[in-house]
C-alpha cells in the first residue's frame, strides 16, 4: 500500500515536471528544472502538514497582507475547508499602500489573482518567483498597466512582494505540490492590511477606501467559509460567488468592461459574509465617533519591510522616490446591484473616486524594476 502511494506520488511528480514550461522574467529561459524548483518541503513542514490534516497536494491560497507586511498560505485539509498552514513576514514590499496603476510606479499589486503552472518561474534572476499574473481582468478594465510583478527571493522589491530565498523555497514547493492535486491554478489575495474595522477607520480618509471595501467582500466571504471564492469582473468591478438566478435559463456570462448580468449569490455565503459586515460596520462606526486617529493617506517611505527583518538588512526601506501616489487616483463608476436575491448590497459599491487618472512626469525618469 505504502509502495504504491509512494509510486503514485513519483508519477505525479515527474507528470508535474515534465509538463511545466518555465516562463521567462529575468531568468535565463531554459526549459531544465534546477534542484531548488523540485526541493522537498522540509521535514517540520511536512510535519506541520500531518498534524493539521492537510494533504500534501491539496490546494492552496496565497494572502498578502502590506503593511503587516506578512504572507499567510492556506491550505485545504481533508473536510475541503480552507486553514491557515503558515505565516511568513514578508522582507520586502515597494510603494504604498493602494493597488498597481502603472508600469514602474514601483506599486506592489492588490486585487485577486490566479497562479497557474506557467507563472512559476524556477530561473528566476531572484532565486525563484512566482508571478502574481498582473493585470487581471480587473487591472486591464480599469486601463492599469504592469509585468512581471511577483513573490520571489532576494528580499528586493520594485513592484513584487520579496522574501527571503529560504521563505520562497517553501512557498514555490507548497505551491508547485498544490497542482497535483489536480487544480489547474491556486489564488493570491492581496491586501493592503488586514481588513479590519479598526484598519479601515484608521485609513478612512484614503482615497482607495472604496477599493478596499470593494475587496473586504471576497475576503468576508472567505474568511466566514474557508472556501475559495469564485471571483468575477464586470462593470469594472470585482463580484465574488455569482451565480444564475433561480430558473435561469442561460449561463452566466462576465464582461469586465461591460454592465454586469442578473446574478445571486449563495444565500449561505451572503448570510454569513452579511453579518459579519454588519458587526465590522458597527465597530467601524464606534471607531469613527470615538474619533479613532487617521493614518497619513501617503507614508513617504518606498513600501515596508516586516520588523523581523529591521536589523538583518538595515536601510532597504527607504523614503519614497515617486510622487505620493495619492495623486494617481483611478476613476471607477458606481455600480447597480440587485438587492433582493441574497447578494450583497450596492452600499458597499456606491462610492466613485472623483479624480481622474494624472500621470506625473516625475514618474517616468524612475526606472521600472522588473522581478
Amino acid at each position: 500500500m505504502i509502495r504504491a502511494m509512494v509510486r503514485r506520488a513519483l508519477v505525479l511528480t515527474a507528470a508535474f515536471v515534465a509538463g511545466l514550461t518555465p516562463v521567462t522574467c529575468l531568468g535565463e529561459g531554459n526549459n531544465r528544472l534546477p534542484t531548488k524548483a523540485t526541493k522537498e518541503l522540509p521535514p517540520e513542514l511536512l510535519s506541520l502538514l500531518q498534524q493539521k490534516k492537510m494533504p500534501k497536494y491539496s490546494p492552496i491560497v496565497v494572502r498578502l497582507f502590506k503593511e503587516e507586511a506578512e504572507l499567510e498560505v492556506w491550505k485545504q485539509d481533508t473536510t475541503g475547508r480552507f486553514q491557515i498552514l503558515k505565516t511568513y513576514p514578508i522582507c520586502r514590499w515597494s510603494g504604498d499602500l493602494g493597488p498597481k496603476l502603472h508600469e514602474g510606479d514601483r506599486q506592489a499589486p492588490e486585487g485577486f489573482y490566479t497562479v497557474t503552472p506557467e507563472l512559476m518561474n524556477p530561473n528566476s534572476s531572484f532565486y525563484l518567483s512566482i508571478n502574481l499574473g498582473y493585470p487581471n481582468k480587473f487591472d486591464k478594465a480599469n486601463n492599469r498597466d504592469g509585468s512581471f510583478l511577483m513573490i520571489h527571493g532576494d528580499c528586493w522589491s520594485s513592484g513584487c512582494y520579496a522574501m527571503t530565498d529560504e521563505q520562497i523555497s517553501e512557498i514555490y514547493s507548497l505551491a508547485r505540490d498544490s497542482f497535483l492535486s489536480g487544480r489547474p491554478s491556486f489564488q493570491v489575495q492581496a491586501y493592503p492590511f488586514r481588513l479590519t474595522p479598526a484598519n479601515l477607520a484608521r485609513h478612512r480618509n484614503n482615497p482607495n477606501l472604496a477599493f478596499w471595501k470593494m475587496l473586504k467582500i471576497g475576503n468576508d466571504h472567505f474568511e466566514t467559509t474557508q472556501l475559495e471564492p469564485k471571483v468575477d469582473v464586470c462593470n469594472r468591478r470585482y463580484v465574488f460567488d455569482a451565480q444564475p438566478p433561480p430558473n435561469s435559463p442561460h449561463p452566466l456570462v462576465f464582461n469586465a468592461s461591460e454592465k454586469c448580468p442578473s446574478f445571486v449569490v449563495n444565500p449561505e455565503i451572503a448570510r454569513r459574509a452579511r453579518e459579519k459586515n454588519r458587526i465590522d460596520e458597527l465597530e467601524y462606526s464606534r471607531l469613527v465617533e470615538d474619533n479613532l486617529p487617521v493614518a497619513p493617506i501617503y507614508s513617504g517611505l518606498d513600501g515596508g519591510m516586516n520588523k523581523a527583518f529591521l536589523a538583518r538588512f538595515p536601510g532597504r526601506v527607504t523614503l519614497a522616490k515617486v510622487m505620493p501616489y495619492a495623486s494617481y487616483l483611478p476613476q471607477l463608476p458606481p455600480i447597480p446591484w440587485i438587492d433582493n436575491d441574497g447578494s450583497l448590497t450596492s452600499k458597499w459599491f456606491g462610492v466613485s473616486f472623483s479624480k481622474p487618472i494624472v500621470c506625473d512626469p516625475a514618474r517616468a525618469s524612475f526606472p521600472s524594476g522588473r522581478c
